[in-house]
């Protein structure tokens, strides 16, 4: 397939061609992340852990300083600064790596983009003050999530007066009318429906039932499901035993148009889901 303008990223000197799903591999560099925390904050644990996920086939890395998890206390922004920008450096000098930065920080993206960062995944959707000014300015891609309220009291009793899928479509709308608003571009822009995010269980399987339903927008969907509390509810797994529910999911959102899937193991995402596209794309011309 040939990309076209809405499914070609510019990533600074990158670019990422989402004309068929990428893979994202997460690189948390928090000490508290609910799966990872802790086991990739010091420089050369980070370096080889990227360098293994791009030779698995990760299109792009995503760099996170501050963990939103569920209950997550906030994390200033000079520990965000501290533990992201030396990262995102070294990724780029030394692995000329497509890094995306995990941040709802107007400082940290701005450090980010000034380091070589091709993207912004912001969670907060561009919501603190100066952060659509900030993404304008530089003009990398960024991704808005749907989320409400804060991760420290987000997953208290969420609910919605709508279907979900109605609840986030609206959300994720009003943002980009938002951000185009001032001044970040519309092809710019990628929407996640944030699975775990201000949801139950059940909210979280009819979004990915329903996920077409964001097509209504015609943007870049990326999701997020790897090893999340959703699938050990619906199979009774701890974080470490979730591998196969998050294959089942990422291959389930890429069949209902998800063209970016984050993830913490890549190799076994990266097959699952070239394996998915091909069975989707059978019969036409790749």
């Amino acid at each position: 397939m040939t990309p076209t303008a809405a499914t070609l990223l510019h990533c600074g000197r990158h670019r990422l061609d989402l004309s068929y799903p990428r893979v994202m591999g997460i690189l948390n560099v928090t000490p508290d992340s609910f799966s990872d925390g802790g086991r990739y904050v010091m420089r050369d644990e980070a370096l080889r852990h990227a360098e293994t996920m791009l030779a698995e086939g990760a299109a792009i890395i995503d760099v996170g300083g501050e963990s939103t998890r569920p209950g997550a206390t906030p994390t200033t922004v000079q520990q965000e600064l501290d533990r992201v920008i030396p990262v995102v450096e070294f990724l780029v000098r030394e692995l000329d790596a497509l890094v995306s930065v995990d941040t709802s920080s107007p400082e940290v993206m701005r450090e980010a983009a000034e380091s070589g960062a091709g993207m912004i995944n912001d969670v907060r959707a561009l919501r603190r003050p100066g952060a659509i000014e900030t993404a304008a300015r530089y003009g990398l891609p960024v991704c808005l999530m749907h989320m409400l309220g804060e991760p420290e009291d987000m997953q208290q009793a969420p609910h919605y007066d709508e279907p979900v899928e109605q609840a986030v479509l609206r959300f994720l709308e009003a943002r980009v009318i938002a951000c185009e608003a001032g001044g970040v571009r519309r092809e710019q822009l990628l929407l996640d429906p944030g699975f775990g995010f201000a949801k139950t269980t059940e909210h979280n399987l009819r979004l990915l039932k329903r996920l077409s339903a964001l097509a209504k927008l015609e943007l870049p969907l990326m999701v997020g499901m790897s090893r999340k509390s959703m699938i050990g509810k619906v199979l009774g797994r701890a974080v470490e035993e979730r591998l196969h529910g998050g294959l089942a999911l990422s291959s389930l959102a890429v069949d209902r148009g998800a063209r970016l899937i984050r993830v913490h193991d890549v190799a076994p995402h990266v097959d699952a889901i070239n394996m998915t596209w091909s069975v989707l794309q059978e019969g036409t011309e790749l």
